[in-house]
C-alpha cells in the first residue's frame, strides 16, 4: 500500500525562482535564503519520494476571474511550466501519477469535498518555485508530481478548518492505493505579505513564528483561526498560510519536526520552510 511518510511546507515567491533562473543564488541579498534550503536539498535526496502531492495557488495562469474551482487536482500526465508573462521557466516538465491522481480525486469526492478534475493544466511558480527550492536545477524532476491548486485569490476563499479536513481525506486516500509508493505532501504560499494598498510591504514576524509553532504543535486550533486574522496579522497575500493546513491535516497529529527555516525579506515576503515526518 501507499504511505504518506511526510510534509514540506514552503514559501512560493515568484522572485525566487527568478533568482535561480539568473544565476543570482549566491549573491549577497539571496544567500542566506538559498542556504536555507541547503539542509532540505540533502534529506531529500536521502528520503527518495516516488511521488509529491503539492497544493499551491495558481497566479491567473490556468484559471481566471472566468473560473475559479476552490479545490482542483491535476489528473494528466504532464504539466508545462506556465509562461507569467516573461517567458517559461526553463524548468523540466512536471511528470504526474495519473492513477494515484484520479483515485485521490474519487477518494475525496465520495468524501464530499467537490474536488475539480482538471486533464489539462499549465503550472506557475506556485508549483515550481518550491521544486527549485527542494530538487535544485535537475535536468529531471526525481519524482511524479500530482498538483492540487487552491483558491486563496479570490474572495471567498476555503476555511482552514476545511483545508485541515482536506489533508486528512488525502491521507485516506493515499493509504487506500494499491501500491508500494513513499508519498509526501507540500503545503506552499505565504508567509505574511501584502501586496497592495497602504500596507503592501507588510512583514509580521512574530505572527508567522506563532503560526511555525501552532502548525507543528497545535493544527487544531490554528484550523479554527477565521480569515480575518490572517489577514490582519499577515496581510491580505496571507491567507495562502491555510493552504499548508492540508499539508498538516494528512500527517500524523504528533509529528517530527525535521527541519525549520525563516527569512525575511525575499523580495516583499517573509519565507518559512518546515520539514515534518510521521512518527510512525
Amino acid at each position: 500500500m501507499a504511505r504518506l511518510t511526510g510534509g514540506i511546507a514552503t514559501s512560493h515567491v515568484p522572485a525566487i525562482g527568478v533568482a535561480i533562473d539568473l544565476g543570482k543564488t549566491n549573491e549577497d541579498y539571496w544567500k542566506p535564503l538559498f542556504a536555507g534550503y541547503d539542509f532540505s536539498k540533502k534529506w531529500i535526496k536521502e528520503e527518495k519520494p516516488d511521488v509529491v502531492i503539492l497544493v499551491y495557488n495558481d497566479h491567473a495562469s490556468a484559471f481566471s476571474l472566468e473560473l475559479i474551482p476552490t479545490f482542483a487536482i491535476g489528473c494528466a500526465e504532464s504539466f508545462q511550466p506556465a509562461d507569467e508573462g516573461w517567458g517559461h521557466r526553463k524548468v523540466p516538465v512536471v511528470e504526474g501519477h495519473p492513477e494515484l491522481a484520479w483515485h485521490i480525486a474519487q477518494s475525496t469526492i465520495l468524501d464530499e469535498f467537490d474536488m475539480t478534475i482538471i486533464n489539462k493544466m499549465d503550472v506557475d511558480h506556485g508549483l515550481t518555485v518550491p521544486l527549485s527550492l527542494m530538487f535544485g536545477e535537475p535536468e529531471k524532476w526525481p519524482c511524479k508530481i500530482i498538483p492540487i491548486a487552491v483558491n486563496v485569490v479570490q474572495y471567498p476563499p476555503p476555511t482552514g478548518n476545511r483545508c485541515y479536513n482536506l489533508g486528512k481525506a488525502i491521507r485516506k486516500a493515499v493509504e487506500s492505493f494499491d501500491a508500494d509508493l513513499n508519498v509526501q505532501i507540500w503545503g506552499t504560499g505565504g508567509m505574511s505579505h501584502q501586496l497592495q494598498g497602504p500596507r503592501a510591504g507588510l512583514i509580521n514576524q512574530e505572527f508567522d513564528n506563532q503560526f511555525l509553532d501552532r502548525i507543528v504543535k497545535d493544527p487544531e486550533g490554528q484550523a479554527k483561526v477565521p480569515h480575518i486574522d490572517y489577514v490582519r496579522e499577515a496581510g491580505s497575500e496571507g491567507i495562502e498560510l491555510v493552504m499548508w493546513l492540508i499539508m498538516r491535516g494528512a500527517l500524523d497529529k504528533d509529528v517530527e519536526e525535521v527541519y525549520r527555516f525563516y527569512h525575511v525579506p525575499a523580495s516583499n515576503t517573509a519565507v518559512g520552510h518546515l520539514i515534518l515526518k510521521n512518527k510512525t
